[in-house]
């Protein structure tokens, strides 16, 4: 009764038939087989932490020594290329943000002499071809934190001539009135939120533009490791990636805060880097040493030993020491003329572009209120409503 079925002869004949032509009756361990052929082992597919962990720690490794492998195997290609006196192989260059970038039609190229013909009729003209000497002043907004005052006295020893007064209740346009009457280039106003400064509003005086930039990830002089303590000599300045119509316009206002007659004895150097709309600043002293290296010559040539000489030779390198702050900026908005909240016309406003191409659903929608409300107990009685307005 509950026993076992003999195999007949004719079961026999089934199987030799079909293992002649090599189809194979499917299991649920030939399939879990199959499936583990085609899809490598994962950690995340394993339940047991330390068996996940140990596979993790042997992909990683392995991962290591193909890289390292790959390596070798470019550095080898590129060396028999050079014994052979062939070309070297095409070196690989990364795909980055910066290169897959779209092209900008602003970019300003160096032959373009119809926007470099209008620098010097431009509010910084006199300032940047040294007919002016750059005066600013500092002030904050009505109500600032203790760290506000921190980040301008740190400022007031990045910025020669830079005067520093306190805000009070003073309203800001008779601020740049006062700065107008007492010769100032620009005015700075540090403005916090929350105890953090988070923004800077730069203005020309006294034609201006004006220029609002977000401040972020500010991080004070004695916040940096092996700080070192800035000198009185007037810096130099170095602005990189400005190179579209705005970016050449926003580097001008920069460039006019600061002095054009830097004194290299004090081997300071100020930077705003400029990457993906982001002006990263950052502030240095630099000295140069001379190195000595051991450099190996070839191995024909041997002292008495029969041991390769080791010839020194002299290099000279470039040392950094930081000295802060540090902190990024972001331009919200340039204003033409001195600041003017009501009757100011923009130049350029900072939009937020929404990349999301699905479309959101409207509420005037058909689809979205059946989707959405079918299921009250209420949806009859919608309906009807919606009957009656149409």
């Amino acid at each position: 009764m509950g026993g076992k079925r003999r195999k007949s002869d004719d079961d026999d004949d089934v199987e030799a038939e079909a293992s002649a032509s090599g189809w194979k009756k499917k299991t649920r361990t030939t399939e879990k087989e199959e499936k583990e052929k085609k899809e490598p082992l994962r950690p995340s597919m394993i339940k047991n932490k330390e068996k996940r962990s140990e596979l993790h720690a042997k992909l990683k490794q392995q991962k290591k020594l193909d890289k390292r492998a790959k390596a070798k195997a470019r550095d080898a290609a590129l060396k028999r290329a050079l014994d052979l006196g062939e070309e070297p192989p095409e070196k690989k260059v990364p795909r980055t943000i910066e290169n897959t970038r779209e092209l900008d039609e602003t970019v300003c190229k160096p032959d373009d002499d119809e926007l470099f013909a209008g620098n010097d009729a431009d509010e910084f003209g006199s300032i940047l071809n040294q007919q002016q000497t750059p005066k600013i002043l500092i002030t904050t907004c009505r109500f600032h934190s203790t760290r506000g005052p921190a980040f301008i006295s740190e400022l007031l020893s990045v910025i020669p001539n830079a005067h520093y007064f306190k805000r009070g209740t003073y309203d800001l346009k008779k601020i740049v009135e006062y700065a107008k009457k007492k010769d100032f280039t620009s005015v700075i106003v540090v403005h916090t939120n929350r105890r953090e400064p988070d923004a800077l509003l730069i203005i020309g005086v006294p034609d201006g533009p004006t220029a609002h930039f977000k401040l972020s990830k500010l991080v004070l002089r004695k916040d940096i490791k092996n700080h070192g303590n800035p000198t009185g000599h007037k810096p130099e300045l170095v602005l990189n990636n400005f190179t579209t119509r705005l970016g050449h316009r926003v580097g001008r206002l920069i460039q006019s805060l600061f002095p054009q007659d830097p004194e290299f004895k004090g081997r300071r150097v100020v930077t705003f880097h400029n990457q993906r709309d982001f002006i990263f600043f950052r502030h240095h002293r630099y000295i140069f040493e001379t190195k000595e290296v051991k450099k190996t010559e070839s191995k024909g040539k041997k002292d008495k030993e029969g041991k390769s000489e080791n010839v020194p030779e002299q290099k000279t390198i470039a040392r950094l020491q930081e000295c802060g702050p540090r902190f990024t900026l972001k331009l919200i908005s340039l204003q033409h003329g001195t600041f003017d909240t009501k009757g100011g016309e923009y130049e350029w406003v900072h939009k937020v572009i929404c990349l999301i191409t699905k479309p959101t659903p409207s509420f005037n929608s058909w689809s979205y209120i059946v989707k959405h409300f079918s299921h009250f107990r209420l949806a009859p009685l919608l309906f009807y409503c919606l009957f009656l307005l149409f």
